[in-house]
Parts: C-alpha cells; sequence; structure tokens
C-alpha cells in the first residue's frame, strides 16, 4: 500500500482519495499515538472553510472520541493558529483539515504534536501501521471522549499576533487578498485594529471558491488593487493562511525570497539573527544567496518544504528561514509557516525603516528564473529519475549551464506534478532549455505541460 503521508499530511480529492472513513481511522489513530500516555487527552481539530471540511471534520472528531479523547473545536482558522492554541490550551495535539493552496475538491489532514510541530515521519508511520491493524482502544460509557467547542480561538490567535509586533500601522494602506480561505475573518480585522487602513478581497468564502483566481497563488488580482487602491503594500494569502505572497506600492511581487531579505535584514541589524543566518531551500532564488553574502548572512539550504526547513531551523537553533512559495517561519514566534504573523513582521520593517516597500524590496535583485510543471500521474513522478531521454536532457542543460546558472527538477509532495527549475542570465536560454525537459517528461509520463 502506498504511504498515506505526504510532504504535508495526507492529503487527496475528498470523498475519493480523502473519505471520511479514513479520516475516522486517522482521528482513532492520531489520537492513539498522540495521547498513549495520557488518561483523557485532548486534541485541538481546526479547518478551513472549504465545503468538504465540515464532512471530515465530522468523521475525524466521531474518531478522536471513539479511542477516549475529547475533541476541542476551534472552528475556521488558520493552520499556524492550530500550532500556537495547541500549545495556549496545554492540548495534546492538534489536527487541522485544509489542503492550503489547492483548489476546492481537494482537502487535507496535518497534525500537530503538544509543542505545535508537525510529526516527524516515524511517528507518521506508527499512525498508518495502527490504521492497518485497527488494534486501538475502543471505550465505552464515560470514557467515549466528548467534543468541546472552544468559541475564544479567534480572539486568542488575534491576540497572540499582536503580541509579536511592536509598532502601529497607522497611515498605511493595505490591501488584503484572504484567498476566500480562513484567514479571511481574521486578517482584516487583526490590521484594523493596528490603525491600517484595509481594502479587503476574497474574504466572504462560501465553502466553493477557497484559492479560486485568488491568493497567494494567484497573486495577479492584487498587484491590480494596489495600483487601483494606492495602496502601501499588498497581502495574499492561501487557504490556511500558512504562507504569504505581498507586493509593494507599484503592484510588484514580494515573494518568500524577498521577504527573507528583508526580515532576515532587519533581525541582523537589531541583533536577532540566530547565528547570523537565514535558511532557505534549493528552491531559492540565487538572488537570495549573493543577498546573503554582500550582508555577511550565512545562508543554509534544505530540501523543499518546511517541515524541512523547521527542521534545520531546529537542529541549529535558527531564528528565520521560509521558502519562495511564502512559507515563512519565525521560530522566535510560532512553529510552523503563519502567513499573518509573516505580514506583521514585514510590515513591521516597513515601519521601522521608514522606507516604502520597494525601497525595501531592493535590497535584493532575482536571477531570471523559469518554472515548468508536468501534471503526470502519482505512479509516474519519479520517472524522470531513470528515463534516458528526460536524462539526456537535464544533463544537456547542466552543461550549457555550468557555473553561471542551475537546473532543478523535483516531484511535487502535494499535487500530481513534476517541477522543472532552471535559473540563469540568460531568460531566453533557460526558457528554451527548461521546455525541452517538459516536453521530454511530458512524452516518457503521458504527461501534460501546464
Amino acid at each position: 500500500m502506498a504511504r498515506l503521508f505526504g510532504t504535508d499530511g495526507v492529503r487527496g480529492i475528498a470523498n475519493s482519495e480523502l473519505t471520511p472513513e479514513l479520516a475516522f481511522k486517522l482521528g482513532k489513530a492520531g489520537a492513539t499515538v498522540l495521547t498513549s500516555e495520557i488518561h483523557k487527552p485532548k486534541i485541538l481539530v481546526a479547518r478551513d472553510p472549504r465545503i468538504s471540511g465540515s464532512m471530515l471534520e465530522a468523521a475525524l472528531i466521531a474518531g478522536i472520541m471513539s479511542v477516549g479523547a475529547d475533541a476541542l473545536i476551534a472552528g475556521v482558522i488558520p493552520t499556524p493558529a492550530v500550532a500556537f492554541l495547541t500549545r495556549y490550551y496545554t492540548a495534546d495535539a492538534g489536527v487541522m483539515i485544509s489542503a492550503s493552496h489547492n483548489s476546492v475538491e481537494f482537502n487535507g489532514i496535518k497534525f500537530f504534536d503538544c509543542r505545535g510541530f508537525k510529526l516527524p515521519d516515524a511517528v507518521e508511520d506508527q499512525i498508518e501501521g495502527l490504521i492497518a491493524s485497527d488494534e486501538m482502544p475502543c471505550p465505552t460509557g464515560t470514557d467515549i471522549g466528548r467534543r468541546i467547542p472552544i468559541k475564544s480561538a479567534v480572539r486568542d490567535y488575534m491576540d497572540f499576533l499582536l503580541s509579536t509586533i511592536d509598532v502601529r500601522l497607522d497611515g498605511i494602506k493595505i490591501v488584503v487578498d484572504c484567498a476566500n480561505g480562513a484567514a479571511s475573518d481574521i486578517a482584516p480585522r487583526l490590521f484594523e485594529e493596528l490603525g491600517a487602513e484595509v481594502f479587503p478581497y476574497y474574504f466572504m468564502p462560501d465553502g466553493t471558491d477557497i484559492n479560486k483566481n485568488c491568493g497567494s497563488t494567484h497573486p495577479e488580482r492584487i498587484f491590480e488593487l494596489v495600483r487601483e487602491t494606492g495602496a502601501d503594500i499588498g497581502l495574499a494569502f492561501d487557504g490556511d493562511a500558512d504562507r504569504l505572497i505581498a507586493c509593494d506600492e507599484r503592484g510588484v511581487e514580494i515573494d518568500g525570497d524577498h521577504i527573507l531579505a528583508i526580515c532576515g535584514g532587519m533581525l541582523k541589524k537589531e541583533g536577532r539573527l540566530q547565528k547570523n543566518t537565514i535558511v532557505g531551500t534549493v528552491m531559492s532564488n540565487m538572488g537570495l544567496e549573493l543577498f546573503a553574502r554582500k550582508n555577511s548572512i550565512l545562508f543554509e539550504k534544505t530540501a523543499v518544504g518546511d517541515r524541512y526547513v523547521l527542521e534545520k531551523m531546529l537542529e541549529s537553533n535558527y531564528s528565520i528561514g521560509g521558502e519562495k512559495s511564502g512559507h515563512i517561519i519565525f521560530l522566535e514566534h510560532n512553529t510552523t509557516g503563519d502567513g499573518i504573523l509573516t505580514a506583521l513582521q514585514l510590515l513591521r520593517a516597513k515601519v521601522t525603516e521608514k522606507k516604502e516597500m520597494s525601497e525595501l524590496a531592493a535590497v535584493m535583485q532575482n536571477l531570471p528564473q523559469i518554472l515548468v510543471n508536468i501534471k503526470v500521474d502519482n505512479s509516474k513522478k519519479t520517472l524522470y529519475k531513470t528515463d534516458a531521454n528526460i536524462l539526456a536532457q537535464i544533463n544537456r542543460a547542466d552543461q550549457i549551464l555550468s557555473g553561471r546558472g542551475r537546473t532543478l527538477i523535483r516531484a511535487s509532495g502535494t499535487e500530481p506534478l513534476i517541477r522543472v527549475m532552471l535559473e540563469g542570465n540568460d531568460i531566453q536560454e533557460i526558457n528554451t532549455l527548461a521546455i525541452a525537459i517538459a516536453k521530454a517528461i511530458e512524452t516518457a509520463c503521458d504527461g501534460k505541460i501546464l
């Protein structure tokens, strides 16, 4: 049987790959593994607003209660809120039902331990093993768990976010794109409480429109809205608000790499950049490395995935790390990527530096980068490592770009995609090479270039 857990929990098409039956089993097994030595454990449960969330939530909660654990119901809140509130409420574990930036037909279930950290592979394997064996407790009578609503979850999370910033935002105009997701009820109110003038968009979810032509994966609209409103900054979150893509006052994108440069530089100036290091991934633009070198900052790379960034940060006690996609971790404040927290730190940099966002973002220059996605069947996602024609195109690109660019091919951990990324000084050259590799993958894998 294929492994249930991917790079970010269990994810799939709701009611087809991720069924209520599987959610029930994950609730049982997760509660059993994560709370095995506690008499009456508490598991925090939350979700994003997508239409399948209520269905999967009901099944998951039933599984949790069936093994004797209480389910603390936080409702619709961001993923990073689960990481924080699990600690804040001294729960024994937390579970988020969300497919993050994916479209509405997808959903996912991800677990956090009592400290608010995502689970290591070994613990996920234990959960999978229990599901396979079905050897879990089955209490009766008063030993069955309870469903306990937490009415203050949103306010408690907002108060935490407010505690991470020591400046006001009076006079700043902000366009906020909530992706019709979990940030919709929180982000606009939070920025208004800090004194900003807020122009909210995509903040009235109906369950079917999450991430639909909006949010951090479709930031083009927010670029236009910033120019139309004369705002100082645009902020686009994804469906579960664990990532942020911003733009400056001209509507020019500020991606995760630029955010790392701006905020990492701010931490260095303030003497808060632990071990003088920023953590990125193999997908980080080479411009971030050049920024770090110019500013005498060390730069560490990990595999793609915020869990790997976090592992490196914990291993070496670093304070900031993240991905180009907008997952940024401020370990001083939270244990996972947090889009709203990241927005606050970015705004803090604007206020303390007294600069326009375009000036702040100018500290880093991107090298030209091409990213091509090829949709393939999940069973063929690793074929690029062995197919002779694909390898020939990759080797050709490596030879041409040797010493002045790079090639990176990887399978997505959350979607049925193979990603082809090339970086170099000549945009036409790397585009031609990327398309050649993508066509080879498309042919070998019966895929489709998107």
